[in-house]
């Protein structure tokens, strides 16, 4: 395992998770970190700095998106093989691309992943944390149930099927620390030799979770409804995963017409089942909030998968997964040999935060805060009209560019990195050779507070018309 050189400067404007991400990022660049290198664990490198899981997380989730690193489950994180990465990145750099800069090159990151930690409820997580424990319960020292203790499970049907209209029991639900584990809990239940289609452009971690559980991936493309079935149906696989009520990359609400005909393409065939990722369904801006598509199903063949990770904090490593009835049955002797990976005191915690009314209040002030961060960023964007349209804009906490002008998404990222900004490509989010009928880039605003969008929407503008 490598041991990183970092020193970190908690005075600087840069977020902590940004110089940790850039520190790392280039030593893998300048060949100090080979493939297949193992990264140190997150709760030792947080320890190691002195900061936050919280900023180690953010930062492994960005390396891990951008390809840089790959997680294996239960052993760690690897550094990736990215010939291919610098051939996108680097070369010949076209005239528009400026010289390369210091460490904390970026003023602004419109980080995709990124969420607004300084409104976490900390006052009411330490109360509800300072409780639990007073309680003085030898039980909750106990491994308890591998699927979750039955009061949270109780307390997540509820939710789910008051807020996003999912219906399930509470022995059809398993509680898990984070998505890649309860992904590879449903490959036990699943078996070997499964085919899983994917929409493209996609979720790239989940992509390569798949792929490193040993499932053959496969990709269809993507029409304005999303995944589209008879592409599904010719690609000859048995498992659909996707997103919905707000597909990302693109941002896209599937409409009822394409929900419906993927229940009925799952329901002609035994073993067909679709992973339904709702991944950041508790945002939306415009008009009611979309139901969950496993709530129209009616043959047990939606597996629905939910995490609480991007509502209160990524560090918050509580995910659950809804299995359909049939699968649930499976649980005893596919799953026995597992232990729950949340401890029982989290899980407790959690229960009484969303049983105890926090975690509604907390998703209506996040609404609010979101929502108007959103609106200060499409007002920003708007002045760009001329060189540039939004997509994916009512749901979420990123927006979708799409320039109109000539200019490419590279020439793009460029231009706002020479103005301190950073903007993602979206290219990076395909797989094979489709790519994009556009040039387009990603502009995630959940770590920028209404300032810091405003002044970084007006350097985007001096980026990109030349203002």
């Amino acid at each position: 395992m490598h041991e990183l050189t970092i020193h970190l400067d908690q005075k600087s404007k840069i977020p902590m998770y940004e110089q940790l991400y850039e520190y790392i990022k280039q030593d893998i660049q300048q060949g100090r970190l080979g493939a297949g290198e193992q990264l140190p664990a997150r709760r030792a490198l947080s320890q190691y700095l002195d900061v936050s899981r919280s900023t180690v997380d953010l930062a492994y989730e960005q390396l891990i998106s951008e390809g840089y690193i790959e997680a294996k489950a239960r052993k760690g994180c690897y550094v990736s093989r990215i010939e291919g990465l610098y051939q996108l990145s680097g070369g010949p750099a076209p005239a528009v691309l400026v010289p390369k800069q210091e460490k904390g090159a970026y003023l602004y990151d419109f980080s995709p992943s990124g969420i607004d930690l300084d409104s976490f409820p900390y006052g009411i997580w330490r109360k509800i944390t300072k409780n639990t424990l007073l309680d003085d319960k030898k039980d909750l020292f106990q491994l308890g149930d591998p699927r979750g203790d039955w009061e949270l499970r109780e307390t997540i049907c509820g939710y789910l099927h008051q807020a996003r209209g999912v219906n399930c029991m509470p022995d059809q639900v398993i509680v898990g620390a984070g998505n890649d584990y309860l992904l590879l809990l449903l490959s036990t239940v699943l078996g070997p030799g499964q085919r899983i289609v994917m929409e493209n452009p996609t979720y790239l971690h989940a992509r390569r979770i798949f792929q490193q559980l040993g499932y053959e991936v496969l990709t269809v493309g993507m029409d304005t409804g999303g995944m589209r079935p008879k592409e599904l149906e010719e690609s000859g696989g048995n498992i659909a995963y996707v997103m919905p009520s707000h597909q990302f990359p693109l941002g896209l609400v599937m409409p009822i017409k394409r929900r419906l005909e993927l229940l009925s393409w799952a329901g002609e065939a035994q073993g067909r089942y679709i992973i339904e990722d709702d991944y950041d369904s508790e945002f939306r801006y415009k008009g009611k909030p979309i139901p969950a598509l496993q709530g129209s199903d009616k043959e047990g063949k939606v597996i629905y998968l939910g995490t609480f990770s991007r509502s209160i904090a990524p560090a918050i490593r509580i995910s659950y997964l809804v299995l359909p009835s049939e699968l649930a049955s499976r649980w005893g002797e596919a799953l026995s040999q597992f232990s729950s990976t949340v401890s029982r005191i989290d899980q407790t915690i959690l229960n009484r935060f969303i049983k105890e009314g926090y975690y509604e209040r907390h998703l209506n002030k996040m609404r609010g805060i979101y929502g108007r961060k959103h609106e200060v960023l499409l007002s920003q964007m708007r002045k760009l009209s001329s060189v540039c349209r939004i997509h994916g804009e009512y749901a979420g906490v990123h927006l979708l560019v799409e320039f109109t002008n000539g200019m490419t998404e590279r020439e793009a990222i460029a231009r706002a990195r020479a103005q301190r900004v950073r903007v993602y490509p979206l290219s990076a989010y395909y797989q094979g050779q489709q790519r994009s009928a556009g040039e387009q880039v990603l502009m995630g605003y959940g770590v920028l507070g209404e300032e810091e969008i405003l002044e970084a929407g007006r350097r985007l503008e001096r980026a990109w018309m030349g203002a």
